[in-house]
């Protein structure tokens, strides 16, 4: 599949950075141009007496230049792309000049010496006798924690919810502290995310009391964790906030080698920090995968994984049961967009797979996937999304315009992300080529 230019400008830091982007895609302001299988290169005549190296790795579209730019990725690296998926005749195939071929090689490099750490981290003697206490310690206080936060649970309900839009934050805040004071920081950052749900929408208690369902569900877990699944036991700690390490994932996570279509990505923000989730479809296996990032105010995010491209590698996935949380395992290499992959056929096929994610991981939030020949449609104020079925389902946001025109009217392959609730539309799949259709929310 071609890179368009909306795919590399998603990639700019801000809107100034893709603007300048654009006015340096220009074949005459590049003196060097190239290409191959691993990376695109060039150097671009700016201000000073030489040419800023500029370059790309095409498997994750990281880059790297010599400019002094604090931005990642730069203009210039942003003009390269433009440029290659605007003019790709003037970008030709050649052998990578040395500079190119040690920035690549010193990626290579330091992947392998990060997974060689990770093994060394995890395979290390450790004091099991102190590590047990500080286990059962912490055990307790959440024990403890989550025994006072059923009891605010039982008073929440008893009082009922009609108060709860005149509330404020504050009343939930208070709780979600508690939480964190007792190391149960997973289950505080969903308490602290229902603030906003009160008086927000005309279903907001049935919506509420679902989560404060998951909530209950989860404090009760615990209370008999030992009797669970081990893999079932993995994800409710992981959900009560007991953080696995990447270096111990990389380690022992479970490894599945495929060629990966990023098929989506979703970034939402708020006064604090960004989180990116990118999503990707094994084509061979049929596996997906969830990639997460965070990155505080404005700081660029450590990895650029591009939807609507591929690469084959190795994924690492975190523990428990239908886990899809993962991260790369040593190096990518750029693959082909593959022709065809995986579709969700129908409407069923998607509410089937979702139970099915639910009957494995009752806490289950969302999962990613491409509908087949599907169209938006807005109905009674209302946007939804009809499938070749004839059924619709509602779609997340209020402005879905920008895809009603790129589909003409005609159905199209849509990558999506479902939460139960909406689908949140990520990219459109159109005569060979991707458009992204998500943003920051």
């Amino acid at each position: 599949m071609q890179l368009t230019e909306q795919q590399v400008l998603a990639l700019a830091p801000d809107s100034g950075s893709a603007a300048n982007g654009k006015k340096l895609a220009q074949a005459k302001q590049w003196p060097l141009l190239g290409r191959n299988v691993r990376a695109i290169w060039g150097e671009c005549q700016g201000s000073g007496k030489n040419p800023y190296q500029v370059r790309v790795d095409l498997a994750d579209f990281a880059s790297k230049c010599s400019c002094p730019s604090f931005k990642f990725p730069c203009k210039h690296a942003l003009g390269l792309l433009v440029l290659a998926a605007n003019q790709p005749a003037a970008v030709a195939e050649t052998d990578e000049p040395e500079w190119v071929s040690d920035w690549l090689d010193k990626r290579a490099d330091n992947a392998a010496k990060k997974e060689a750490r990770a093994v060394a981290k995890a395979e290390a003697p450790v004091d099991e006798a102190a590590q047990q206490k500080r286990a059962e310690k912490r055990d307790q206080r959440v024990r403890d924690g989550l025994a006072a936060l059923q009891v605010w649970l039982e008073d929440l309900i008893r009082n009922g919810l009609a108060r709860l839009p005149a509330e404020g934050p504050a009343f939930w805040e208070q709780a979600a502290a508690r939480l964190v004071d007792a190391q149960a920081s997973g289950l505080a950052t969903r308490l602290r995310a229902l603030a906003e749900l009160p008086g927000s929408r005309p279903d907001w208690p049935e919506m509420l009391l679902a989560e404060l369902g998951r909530i209950a569900l989860a404090v009760r877990a615990y209370e008999r964790i030992e009797q669970l699944d081990p893999s079932i036991q993995q994800q409710l700690r992981q959900l009560i906030g007991y953080a696995l390490r990447e270096d111990e994932v990389l380690a022992h996570g479970d490894v599945q080698q495929d060629c990966w279509q990023v098929i989506g990505q979703c970034v939402d923000a708020d006064e604090r920090v960004r989180v990116q989730r990118s999503w990707l479809i094994g084509t061979r296996s049929g596996r997906h995968a969830l990639m997460l990032q965070f990155a505080v105010g404005t700081q660029a995010f450590a990895a650029s994984w591009l939807p609507g491209t591929a690469f084959e590698g190795e994924l690492a996935f975190w523990p428990g049961a239908g886990a899809q949380r993962a991260l790369l395992k040593g190096v990518a290499t750029p693959a082909a967009s593959p022709s065809a992959f995986p579709l969700v056929r129908n409407y069923q096929q998607l509410l089937d797979a979702t139970a099915t994610l639910l009957a494995a991981n009752p806490w289950h939030e969302r999962w990613a996937t491409v509908l087949d020949a599907c169209v938006p449609a807005f109905q009674n104020g209302q946007w939804l999304v009809a499938g070749a079925d004839g059924h619709a389902l509602p779609l997340a946001g209020r402005d879905h315009w920008l895809w009603t025109a790129l589909a003409g009217g005609r159905p199209h392959a849509v990558a999506v992300e479902w939460d139960g609730q909406a689908l949140r539309p990520m990219g459109l799949y159109a005569d060979g080529r991707y458009q992204v259709l998500t943003g920051v929310q």
